[in-house]
């Protein structure tokens, strides 16, 4: 069953009637107009969300720990890191 809610939003008087003009251009409606750009913006945002975010450690400026390119570097650093 799908449920809809009703709600009031404010918004400037140019952006809702450039809503309105684009809605009337495609053939549609304001609701489904704002609905795709909500969904849009929600999607981008649990895009954005599920990059992971990498620790960091030092000082920016310092050099680099660990060479990324060596894997002997990389696993030797990630075992030790797993000692602790």
């Amino acid at each position: 069953m799908l449920i809809c809610v009703r709600t009031t939003l404010n918004l400037p008087d140019g952006l809702i009637d450039a809503a309105k003009r684009q809605a009337g251009a495609e053939g549609r409606s304001l609701t489904s107009l704002i609905e795709e750009g909500l969904r849009a913006v929600l999607a981008r945002a649990d895009a954005a969300s599920s990059v992971p975010v990498l620790p960091a450690y030092g000082q920016r400026d310092a050099p680099m720990l660990i060479d990324l390119d060596d894997r002997d570097a990389l696993w030797a650093a990630l075992d030790a890191a797993d000692d602790q």
